[in-house]
Order: C-alpha cells, then sequence, then structure tokens
C-alpha cells in the first residue's frame, strides 16, 4: 500500500485512533524505510502543522514535530549581560596595565 504523503490529503485512519481531519491534530505513524523514502513530504506535512511518528517493527522510534518558535526576551538578555559582566574582573590591573603585559 503506498501512503499518499501530499499535504492536505487526509489521512488513513487506524483502528485504535479516531479520525483525525485536521493537521494540526493529527498524528501518523510511518515506517523507518519509508520515512527515508519520503522525507521532503514527510517535512512538508510537519511544517503545516502534522505531528509524525517513525517506527521500526512497529515500536516508536522517533517523532516529527513543527518547531516552536522562540522570541528572546531583549530585557532579559540584557541582564544575563550584565550579571556576566560583574563576574569578569582584572583583578587590580588597570586596562593599560593588562595591555603593557601582553607586549612584553
Amino acid at each position: 500500500m503506498k501512503l499518499d504523503l501530499t499535504p492536505g490529503n487526509s489521512l488513513p485512519a487506524a483502528d485504535n485512533q479516531p479520525d483525525q481531519t485536521s493537521l494540526e491534530e493529527a498524528v501518523m505513524d510511518v515506517g523507518a524505510f519509508e520515512a527515508k523514502t519520503h522525507l521532503p513530504a514527510l517535512l512538508k506535512r510537519v511544517a503545516a502543522g502534522e505531528r509524525i511518528t517513525i517506527t521500526r517493527h512497529g515500536q516508536p522510534v522517533a517523532q516529527l514535530a513543527p518547531v516552536q518558535p522562540t522570541t528572546p526576551d531583549p530585557i532579559a538578555a540584557i541582564e544575563e549581560l550584565r550579571g556576566f559582566s560583574l563576574g569578569c574582573t582584572s583583578g587590580e590591573s588597570s586596562v593599560r596595565a593588562l595591555i603593557e603585559d601582553g607586549r612584553r
């Protein structure tokens, strides 16, 4: 049986799972060989929001899922840099003294 892995097509319903038509809710099981063969099509489905479980001999071994975008908090990043700079000291030496030591 050949699976149609193009986005938007309905998935074959498993006996133990309810019929799910929404790509965001759908989970598809794919064998490792089939995943290797159809990886570009699987990645398109994952990019559309679908989760895909890769199995080997019927046992789940991996899951493809969409990446959750992260937006860094600029205030937190600034505070982290400030905290880091407090721990970096050169002791009693001035910057000029350190430069001169490096030239010797």
